[in-house]
């Protein structure tokens, strides 16, 4: 696709918002990217996004990635810097600022019962990026086990992920899946 003014005033704007909005990361914002890229903007397929949000979860780095990739991929290399530049830049801001009020105020209610409020929220937005992602890969009932069975064993072992990665993508190799 070609970079333009108005998409790649697009790309500055929504990576901006979002970048206010990633409290626990970027991970707890793919839903809402998504919807955005795929579903409002028609960027890219739901396949293209899950491919990317695989890309950058497999390469190492941090979990920002996906905001370049996404920016690369809608608008080239001039989209993929201003994705990046307005996924970090506010939120880096707006981080200075609070923490210097947070150690201010460390011992008050409001701090503690924001702190207690905020974890809630996080875990129900990484888990609605759970849900987008199992949704928009789990075609069939194959892909959908492959998906449970790999949250259980995750969840429930001490097991390192890169071994469901590697049993999923053997299943693939040999025709399984």
């Amino acid at each position: 696709m070609k970079a333009g003014n108005g998409i790649l005033f697009e790309i500055g704007r929504q990576f901006a918002v979002l970048s206010l909005l990633a409290f626990g990361g970027v991970n707890t914002v793919i839903p809402e990217m998504h919807r955005e890229v795929v579903v409002l903007h028609h960027w890219m397929s739901d396949a293209d996004f899950v491919a990317l949000f695989a890309l950058s979860q497999a390469a190492p780095g941090p979990n920002f990635m996906i905001s370049t990739l996404v920016g690369w991929k809608a608008a080239g290399i001039p989209g993929a810097i201003l994705a990046t530049l307005a996924m970090c830049g506010p939120s880096c801001f707006l981080a200075y600022w609070v923490v210097k009020f947070w150690d201010r105020y460390r011992e008050t209610r409001l701090r503690k019962a924001v702190s207690v409020g905020l974890a809630p929220v996080t875990v129900g937005l990484v888990a609605a990026t759970f849900w987008l992602l199992a949704r928009s890969t789990d075609t069939n009932i194959k892909l959908g086990l492959i998906t449970v069975s790999t949250a259980i064993v995750v969840y429930f072992t001490r097991l390192n992920p890169l071994w469901a990665l590697g049993f999923a993508g053997g299943l693939g190799f040999l025709g399984f899946i």
